[in-house]
């Protein structure tokens, strides 16, 4: 037993739950083989090097499954390739995901595009921006005189509008009736700027193309607008020429639930196929046996963080108190990311000196099933009965919200003909809740 405390710190701040990995991160796992050979660079990426025309493409998974470090991932293989990419996650300073509109999603690219593209002429979003200068001026979003009017002055003023769009929900609707009147001319405006910068991108050959990633809008909050149809469907659907119509090559996050919605016909037409990232296969379809290689890959993703505190720990032994235990904490997870490196850091707090014993993952478990008890309506358990036994989903409504929480996990299997077979089960603690088994 290790009474060290500073180990047990050391190592439960190796578990960050919520911070994506960069390109080369030593904590990084691939696990490709356990999701059905899902490549970020082959599904996206080559897609934008080949084509000679701008891209517009969706991406999506569970909220938690690694996206993030995967669109990291391949923001490095673009740039390597002769792209420059403008890669940020929408949900840090630019939108609020409880009330999304396609306006704020055009209002971030605007700012990141002012702040990442040196030596280039600001003058079309800058005429734009003087056509509203009043109206900012009596919101309070800028202090600059017109005629002070910059690149310099303009970059802040675009971040002080997004940071209001994101934390002040009394400005929110104010600043949408601003700018949504005039999103075609900002969408003309930015094409007028993003041609300049492609010119001077080609006359510096390291440099060919220009992406822009957009991440973190899968996890905006699907609400009914008063249509009765949901803002997902407004902004990448009824806005769908607007999100495409920069000019350049676009990749954009998008609700996993939308994908599965009856309007999957209307994405693909307008968007192609969008990839999914899966969680980390645990079983084989229609079998309740657990899969050796996925539970290995989980162990593989907890042993890289605790070896990188202290190289020496042996996983089973030293961090576990047995084999079992820590069995039991992997195959909980679902093969969700996110999810076990919460159940882990949840195990940690429950103990003052290592190993983790079996009542300490077990109350880990508990803490995540009683939240899903809560998110999971009575209607709600006959669906996810009716999936844990023929492990499938349909474009349908009534499986969304259990997307979302991830009562519902995506998987592929490749058969034997190497052909991926997405297929979806009930999470295992959901598995496990006496409604469920009721």
């Amino acid at each position: 037993m290790s009474a060290d405390p500073q180990l047990i710190i050391d190592i439960y701040n190796i578990f960050l739950p919520d911070e994506p990995l960069p390109p080369g991160d030593p904590l990084y796992v691939n696990c490709e083989e356990l999701r059905g050979d899902s490549n970020i660079e082959q599904q996206l990426g080559r897609k934008i090097i080949r084509a000679n025309t701008p891209t517009c493409q969706l991406y999506t998974g569970h909220t938690g499954s690694g996206k993030s470090t995967e669109l990291l991932r391949l923001k490095k293989y673009l740039s390597d390739r002769k792209c420059f990419v403008v890669y940020f996650s929408a949900d840090e300073e630019d939108i609020d995901s409880e009330d999304t509109q396609y306006s704020d999603i055009l209002l971030a690219c605007t700012r990141h595009l002012l702040q990442e593209i040196k030596n280039t002429n600001p003058d079309p979003i800058l005429h734009w921006l003087k056509d509203r200068w009043q109206g900012l001026k009596e919101l309070g979003l800028t202090k600059v005189e017109l005629q002070d009017l910059s690149l310099e002055t303009a970059i802040p003023t675009f971040s002080k509008i997004t940071a209001n769009l994101r934390t002040e929900p009394t400005q929110r609707a104010k600043i949408r009736q601003l700018v949504q009147p005039h999103t075609i001319t900002l969408i003309k405006a930015l094409n007028e700027f993003i041609s300049e910068a492609k010119s001077q991108l080609s006359k510096d050959k390291t440099k060919t193309k220009l992406v822009i990633i957009v991440d973190s809008l899968e996890k905006i909050t699907p609400t009914i607008q008063e249509d009765n149809r949901t803002n997902h469907e407004h902004i990448f659907i009824d806005r769908s020429q607007q999100l495409k119509g920069l000019d350049c090559h676009l990749i954009y996050t998008v609700p996993i639930s939308l994908r599965y919605s009856n309007r999957a016909p209307d994405l693909f037409n307008l968007y192609g196929d969008i990839p999914v990232l899966p969680v980390i296969k645990i079983k084989d379809i229609n079998s309740n046996i657990p899969s050796e290689a996925g539970l290995n890959k989980l162990k593989e993703i907890l042993n890289q963080r605790v070896a990188y505190v202290k190289n020496d720990l042996n996983l089973a032994t030293d961090i576990f108190e047995n084999e079992e235990i820590l069995e039991r904490l992997c195959s909980m997870s679902g093969g969700h990311v996110r999810h076990l490196i919460q159940l882990m850091q949840a195990a940690l707090n429950e103990i003052d000196e290592l190993p983790i014993t079996k009542k300490a993952a077990q109350r880990s478990i508990g803490v995540l099933k009683s939240i899903y008890r809560i998110a999971i309506r009575e209607e709600q358990w006959l669906i996810l009965k009716e999936v844990a036994s023929n492990n499938k989903i349909l474009s349908s409504d009534k499986y969304q919200d259990l997307l979302l929480n991830r009562s519902l996990l995506e998987y592929i299997t490749l058969n034997e003909q190497g052909e991926a077979e997405i297929w979806h089960d009930v999470h295992p603690v959901v598995k496990e809740l006496t409604e469920f088994n009721q």
